[in-house]
């Protein structure tokens, strides 16, 4: 996968840099630490402007991140109201992501954006819990700018050794989504408990 990565990048620049990121951000697993680095040397090299990979990859997150947060927004509750019975999800859960965002949804996003694993599907569960869209884009470009930049800067100086952040990041990548598996399995856990304590009352 990274070989191929690489080799898009390669061949299509600034283009390949922005679909692969809209997808990243649309929930599509695609790393961005594949992606960036190299495009970051090939503005070493010269072949691409520094600050256009910047850019082009911190709005391509935003465009991602708004496709699969109006998934969320237009097909969560729906969604969990006919199918969320198979995998033991109901409107409390919705209710409580609701909240969450609601209290919390600007933090939640700016963090998430500079994690791996939760800056994938961080969109999904904002159009979910209904956080409202201008924020939702605000804190999403305010997370994404520093993570691109700091990938592209990698990529920069480490020159034709950038593949090095791959064996360095691949760790960081597994404890977080490590950590989303349980934050997943925490949300549910807590649900449920709130669903039976209030069906035995």
């Amino acid at each position: 996968m990274s070989d191929a990565l690489t080799s898009f990048v390669e061949h299509y620049g600034l283009i390949a840099v922005f679909v692969l990121s809209v997808l990243e951000s649309a929930c599509i697993p695609i790393p961005s630490e594949l992606v960036i680095p190299p495009a970051g040397f090939m503005a070493y090299q010269g072949s691409l402007s520094f600050w256009a990979v910047v850019v082009a990859a911190t709005l391509a997150n935003v465009v991602g991140s708004w496709i699969a947060y109006a998934i969320g927004r237009r097909g969560g509750r729906p969604l969990i109201q006919h199918y969320g019975r198979y995998v033991w999800l109901n409107e409390k859960h919705l209710d409580r992501a609701e909240d969450w965002f609601a209290r919390y949804g600007e933090v939640t996003v700016f963090v998430a954006r500079l994690l791996p694993a939760f800056r994938t599907f961080i969109s999904l569960p904002a159009g979910i819990g209904e956080m409202p869209l201008g924020r939702f884009l605000l804190y999403s470009l305010l997370g994404s700018l520093p993570w691109n930049l700091a990938l592209a800067v990698a990529g920069y100086e480490l020159g034709a050794h950038w593949n090095m952040l791959e064996q360095y990041l691949k760790p960081v990548s597994y404890a977080a989504a490590g950590a989303l598996a349980l934050v997943l399995i925490w949300f549910w856990l807590g649900t449920r408990r709130v669903v039976r304590g209030r069906d035995e009352s």
